[in-house]
């Protein structure tokens, strides 16, 4: 199908419907020729002629060999999708007053998401009045990336955004978040963490 796609993206040969165009290519003499000699001029090559930018005035196109023109889009596409590489950023949710079984439980699972190569986006939420603990909670956030420093590494320091304070950690290891590429594609995965069963309030957020 995507092959299909691909062909349909360009006219070629009798498909070419316009008066003249502006020819270019190997061992052709670019110019404005009627479309009837442009396409003798590829028939004699053994070529095809492919018109690669329709909305010019003329029409220009190219004489080329058509499949293999083909197979080179198509090798340039997958390389592109290679070098883009999604970035999943998991996120973990803190109260300002977590006790250890729970913060133990979060810090098990941002161990296994940093070593699969996930981003880790942990927050305190400070609901109502708990704002108040605004200080204790960063004190957590740093214990966290202070304990996971064998696995990430602290991509942004705790800042308070709103009634979350939030860091951000990024994995050591290579794997499917950190491997190099440009311009990456992030998409962003809000991870629930299920509740431990002596813990009431704090939950991980959807």
């Amino acid at each position: 199908m995507k092959n299909d796609n691909l062909k349909e993206q360009y006219r070629t040969n009798e498909r070419i419907r316009v008066r003249e165009v502006r020819l270019v290519g190997d061992n052709i003499e670019t110019g404005v020729y009627p479309i009837a000699q442009a396409l003798k001029i590829a028939e004699e090559q053994g070529m095809d002629l492919v018109e690669i930018s329709p909305n010019a005035a003329p029409p220009v196109c190219r004489v080329i060999d058509y499949q293999k023109f083909l197979y080179q889009q198509k090798k340039r596409q997958k390389e592109q999708k290679a070098k883009s590489v999604k970035v999943v950023v998991k996120e973990i949710r803190f109260g300002p007053q977590t006790d250890d079984h729970d913060y133990n439980f979060k810090l098990k699972h941002a161990k296994g998401f940093l070593e699969e190569g996930s981003k880790v986006k942990a927050y305190v939420f400070f609901k109502g009045r708990s704002i108040l603990f605004k200080e204790q909670g960063e004190v957590l956030l740093l214990r966290f990336a202070n304990d996971l420093e064998d696995y990430g590494k602290v991509e942004q320091l705790p800042v308070l955004e709103g009634k979350r304070m939030i860091i951000m950690l990024s994995p050591k290891k290579a794997g499917a978040g950190s491997a190099p590429a440009a311009a990456p594609k992030v998409v962003k995965k809000v991870v629930t963490t299920p509740k431990p069963k002596s813990e009431g309030d704090e939950k991980t957020e959807e």
